[in-house]
């Protein structure tokens, strides 16, 4: 299956893993290249259903988005990388903590949770989408993506995301709701062993700061930091964001991981 990905910066570096959240393309993290690449070789991908890559045949699944990244590290040659994933492309990450941890040095999770959301909720919307398409989730994620502040702002980068998911395929983005409709990991995150950053936005309505409590009093190994967006921190605050990132991946690390 071709998987749609792109490397980035230095060969010789530590391998970052970038992972998108729902109806995001790997685009999402143009504005954090330059700083990520400084020190990281940059793996960005498109989950399935999302930009170029395809959908399965089988429905789609928690589990194939993570077997997925492993994959893509097989087809690399990469033992062991680094891990940073945002809202579903976050609760992918927790899943390869707690299922591949071997191939993984540290991760960062960012605005995700064990649990997002409902799944009536979710099936609701998937329904919707496949009936009328995209156009009114695009019209509404903003206010659920930002802050009215930054909203407000003009800031490019929204009118950049909320064009890309009014073009995005409605049967992936379903699909990916219709798996966030049946994941839970709730009753694993005492056995996720990875080194984890969990970041949250404070005024993060979709997944709360509570939430990123709740997975750092579970999960052993788990740090919080908040900061001031809302459900797209790595938009709404990129210099602080990739200087997390950054700082947590690397520490402590004397023989990187590639």
């Amino acid at each position: 299956m071709k998987m749609d990905f792109r490397l980035d910066g230095p060969e010789d570096a530590p391998l970052l893993v970038l992972s998108n959240s729902l109806g995001t393309t790997l685009d999402l993290w143009q504005p954090l290249m330059a700083a990520l690449t400084r020190h990281f070789h940059v793996l960005r991908y498109n989950a399935r259903g999302h930009g170029s890559t395809p959908l399965p045949a089988s429905s789609l699944t928690l589990e194939r988005l993570g077997l997925d990244v492993i994959d893509l590290l097989d087809k690399l040659r990469v033992e062991q990388a680094l891990f940073c994933g945002i809202s579903l492309g976050g609760m992918t990450g927790l899943w390869l903590s707690r299922f591949y941890p071997q191939r993984f040095h540290r991760m960062v999770v960012a605005n995700t949770a064990a649990r997002i959301g409902t799944p009536e909720s979710w099936l609701n919307r998937a329904t919707q989408i496949r009936r009328d398409g995209l156009s009114t989730v695009a019209a509404t994620c903003s206010s659920r993506w930002f802050t009215p502040e930054f909203v407000r702002a003009a800031h490019p980068q929204v009118t950049r995301l909320i064009m890309q998911l009014a073009h995005a395929d409605p049967a992936g983005y379903a699909a990916c709701c219709e798996v966030l409709a049946a994941a839970d990991l709730r009753a694993d995150v005492r056995r996720m062993t990875v080194p984890l950053l969990v970041i949250a936005g404070e005024q993060d309505a979709v997944t709360t700061v509570e939430d990123a409590r709740w997975l750092t009093s579970h999960i052993p190994a788990a740090s919080l930091l908040s900061l001031p967006s809302s459900h797209l921190s790595c938009i709404a605050c990129p210099a602080a964001f990739s200087e997390a990132v950054s700082e947590f991946l690397l520490r402590g690390s004397t023989n990187p991981p590639g």
